[in-house]
C-alpha cells in the first residue's frame, strides 16, 4: 500500500548494487584520461575485467598510462576488430550486471511487500519516526512473532465526515455467500438506503505467509475481496473491515500455534495483552487487511466482550505490581492498536464496539488518550431499551473527549442462538428505539453522530450454532433500513419495503410476509418458512398420533424385526409418500443453498434444521421396507 520498504536494508542494498553496476569509472571525479588501449595487452580489457569463468565477478581492471600502447606492440587491422569485439561483449556485460542489479531491488523490494514490515517503536503516544534497526522479514510461531518496520501506508479514505451512515452488518464466521450473491444483494441494499457495508471477515480473509492456518477452506480469494470492493463502490456502498483486535478471536487462538496468546489457557476467546506476540500478531494481521482495502475511510477494530480479562496469570501479576484493574490493562492494549493504525495509515478513522468502555471513569478514558483517535459504537439490541442509560453513555463519552457516536441496531442474529427465523416486530421497535435516542443528539454537543450499523450476526461466537441466514433475514433488513432512511414506520415506508421486495402484505408480529418475493434469495426464504411450519409438525404427527403405527409397528417390532404386511399396510403408503415428498423438498432446497453458500454452510445447516426431524421418518421408513420384506416370517436367528 503506496510507499512500501523504506527501511535500512532497501537503502543498503541499493546503494550496494548501484556501486558493483558502476564501478571505479562512475565514482571517480572527471580528469583527462588517454583512449583505452586496442592492443591485445592487458590495457585492452578498459573499466573492468573477469575473474574468469561463467559468473566471475567483474573487478577494476589496471588503466593504461597515458602513452597509450607499450613500445613494441603496433595495432593491427585484426587486433582493432577482436578489440571492438570486446567493446561491445563489455558493453552487453555492463547491462546485463545492471538488470541483475535492477531484479535485485525489485526482489527485495517484493520480499518487503510480502512480510509487511510493520513498525514496532514508533508512536504517537511518544516520539515518532526515530530511527530503528534493519528491517527482518516477519516471523510468525509460538515462540516469537517479529513485526519489523515500516513506513506510513498511503490510504485513499474518501471525507464522509458529514454524511449520516447506514452500514449493513455481514458476519462472515457463519453462512458466507459466495461473491456471486453479493453481486445480487448489493444493488438492493443501495436501493434500501444502506450507504455502507461492515464485513466482518474472519476466516474468510484470505490470510496468506505465516498468517495462512487462519483462513477457511473456503475463504475469498484476494481477487474476490477486490470484486466486492468493486462492486461495493459500484453501488455507492463504503466497505468498512471489521478486525477483532482483543476478544471474540476464538478462529486465531484456536490454532496450536497461538495457544500461548490465549489470557486463559483454558479459554480461546481472548488476547492476553502482556505477551508481546500478541500486538506483533495483530499488527501483521492488520497490514493484510488494510493492504487489500486501500479505499476504505474506517476500519473497525472489535474489541467487545473481551471474556476472562484480569484473569489470568501475567493480568494478576500486572495488577498486582502496577495497583491497576482490568480497565486500565483494557485501554493500554487499545492504545498500541490504535497506535499503529494512526501511524500507518494516515487519515483512517477507526470504530469499536462501546461495552468494554461503559464501566471505565470518564477520568481513564481522557488519560488513556484513545478519544482523539477512535469513535465508540454503542450497541443494543433490545426492542424496547432504556434510552436514558443510552444517555448516560454517550454524556460519558461527550465528557471524555470523543469527536463522533455510532449506534448498532440488529435486523437478526441477537434473539437467541438457535434462531432460524427473524421476530420482525421486535427488529422493527429496536431502530424506533434508536430514532428516540438520535433524535436527542443535539443535546450531547459537541459530540456528533456519525452513523448506525445495522448488525446481522450469523453466529453468536466461532463455536455456536448458524442462526437466520441471510435471505431469510431479508425482509426484516428492509423493514429496518427503511425505518431508519423515512424516520419512523409509516403507511409509506410499508408501501416502499412491500414493493421493493415483491410481497403483497406482512403481519410484523406474526413475522409472516405473503406474495412471492422478487428479493435475493427469496425461494430460501419461502422454503425455510415451509420446513419452520410443516416438517416436524407433519412427522410428528404421523409418528406419534397414528394409531396403526403405535399399535403394530412399535420401537419393539421395529427391533425385532417383527410385524404383520396387512397391518403395516395399513398405513405404509401414507408413510411413503410423506418421506418421498419431504425428501424431493429437501434436495430442492440443497440445491438453492449450493447456490448461494459453500459446502459446509450447507451441510451444517442441514444437520441441525432437517436431520433432527426428518431422520425418525427416515429409519421408519427403513425399517418398514426391511421388516414388510419378511413378509410375516421371524427373524432368522
Amino acid at each position: 500500500m503506496g510507499m512500501r520498504g523504506t527501511g535500512h536494508g532497501v537503502g543498503a542494498r541499493g546503494a550496494h548494487a548501484g556501486h558493483t553496476s558502476r564501478g571505479r569509472w562512475g565514482s571517480e571525479p572527471a580528469r583527462s584520461r588517454a583512449p583505452p588501449c586496442r592492443c591485445r595487452c592487458r590495457g585492452a580489457v578498459g573499466p573492468f575485467k573477469s575473474g574468469g569463468g561463467r559468473g566471475a565477478a567483474l573487478v577494476p581492471a589496471a588503466v593504461p598510462a597515458p602513452g597509450g600502447c607499450p613500445p613494441g606492440t603496433a595495432p593491427t587491422a585484426m587486433a582493432f576488430q577482436r578489440s571492438h569485439k570486446l567493446n561491445l561483449l563489455r558493453i552487453v556485460v555492463l547491462l546485463l550486471v545492471a538488470l541483475a542489479g535492477i531484479k535485485f531491488l525489485f526482489r527485495d523490494s517484493l520480499t518487503l511487500q510480502l512480510h509487511k514490515h510493520i513498525s514496532k517503536d514508533s508512536t504517537f503516544w511518544g516520539d515518532a519516526g526515530d530511527s530503528g534497526p534493519q528491517s527482518q522479514a516477519v516471523e510468525v510461531h509460538p515462540a516469537k512473532i517479529t513485526a519489523p518496520r515500516q513506513g506510513p501506508k498511503q490510504q485513499f479514505p474518501k471525507d464522509l465526515s458529514a454524511t449520516e451512515m447506514r452500514l449493513v452488518h455481514l458476519d462472515l464466521k457463519g453462512a458466507a455467500p459466495r461473491v456471486s450473491y453479493l453481486e445480487q444483494l448489493f444493488p438492493f441494499l443501495s436501493r434500501l438506503g444502506a450507504n455502507g457495508i461492515l464485513i466482518e471477515y474472519e476466516d474468510m480473509f484470505p490470510f496468506k505467509g505465516e498468517l495462512e492456518v487462519l483462513k477457511s477452506p473456503y475463504a475469498y480469494s484476494e481477487e474476490d475481496i477486490e470484486w466486492i470492493q468493486q462492486l461495493a463502490e459500484l453501488h455507492k456502498l463504503e466497505v468498512v473491515p471489521l478486525v477483532q483486535t482483543f476478544g471474540h478471536v476464538e478462529f486465531i487462538l484456536k490454532h496450536t500455534k497461538y495457544q500461548h496468546l490465549r489470557e486463559v489457557e483454558r479459554f480461546p476467546n481472548s488476547f492476553n495483552p502482556h505477551v508481546p506476540d500478541t500486538l506483533a500478531l495483530l499488527k501483521v494481521m492488520l497490514s493484510q487487511v488494510m493492504e487489500k482495502h486501500r479505499r476504505s475511510s474506517w476500519i473497525h477494530i472489535g474489541a467487545d466482550e473481551v471474556f476472562h480479562l484480569g484473569e489470568g496469570k501475567d493480568s494478576r501479576n500486572w495488577m498486582s505490581r502496577n495497583k491497576g484493574d482490568t480497565g486500565t490493562i483494557y485501554l493500554n492494549h487499545i492504545k498500541e492498536v490504535l497506535d499503529f493504525i494512526s501511524t500507518q495509515y494516515r487519515g483512517l478513522r477507526v470504530l469499536m464496539w462501546d461495552d468494554m468502555l461503559r464501566k471505565i471513569s470518564v477520568g481513564a478514558l481522557q488519560e488513556s488518550g484513545i478519544a482523539k483517535h477512535v469513535s465508540p459504537v454503542v450497541w443494543f439490541y433490545a426492542p424496547d431499551f432504556d434510552a436514558e442509560q443510552i444517555g448516560q453513555f454517550i454524556t460519558k463519552y461527550m465528557e471524555s473527549g470523543f469527536e463522533a457516536v455510532w449506534f448498532a441496531s440488529a435486523f437478526k442474529g441477537t434473539t437467541g442462538p438457535t434462531q432460524t427465523w427473524p421476530p420482525l416486530s421486535s427488529h422493527l421497535k429496536n431502530q424506533l428505539s434508536w430514532l428516540r435516542v438520535r433524535e436527542a443528539m443535539p443535546r450531547f454537543a459537541p459530540l456528533r453522530f456519525q452513523g448506525i450499523v445495522l448488525t446481522g450476526w450469523q453466529r453468536y461466537d466461532h463455536y455456536s450454532v448458524l442462526c437466520e441466514l441471510l435471505p431469510v433475514g431479508i425482509p426484516s433488513l428492509a423493514i429496518c433500513l427503511q425505518t431508519l432512511v423515512n424516520g419512523g414506520f409509516t403507511e409509506e415506508t410499508r408501501r416502499k419495503v412491500l414493493e421493493v421486495l415483491g410481497f403483497q402484505s406482512m403481519q410484523l408480529e406474526q413475522s409472516t410476509c405473503e406474495g412471492r418475493g422478487a428479493f435475493p434469495g427469496a425461494e430460501i426464504y419461502h422454503m425455510v418458512e415451509q420446513l419452520n411450519r410443516h416438517l416436524k409438525e407433519s412427522i410428528t404427527k404421523m409418528l406419534e398420533e397414528e394409531s396403526a403405527i403405535k399399535g403394530w409397528f412399535s420401537p419393539y417390532h421395529r427391533k425385532h424385526q417383527f410385524g404383520n404386511p396387512r397391518n403395516m399396510e395399513s398405513f405404509g403408503s401414507k408413510v411413503l409418500k410423506l418421506h418421498e415428498d419431504w425428501e424431493g423438498f429437501v434436495r430442492d432446497l440443497r440445491a438453492r443453498l449450493e447456490s448461494i453458500y459453500f459446502p459446509d454452510t450447507v451441510e451444517e445447516w442441514m444437520e441441525e434444521n432437517v436431520n433432527p426431524h426428518l431422520d425418525p421418518l427416515r429409519d421408519l421408513v427403513r425399517d418398514y421396507r426391511a421388516i414388510i420384506r419378511l413378509n410375516a416370517q421371524p427373524k432368522a436367528p
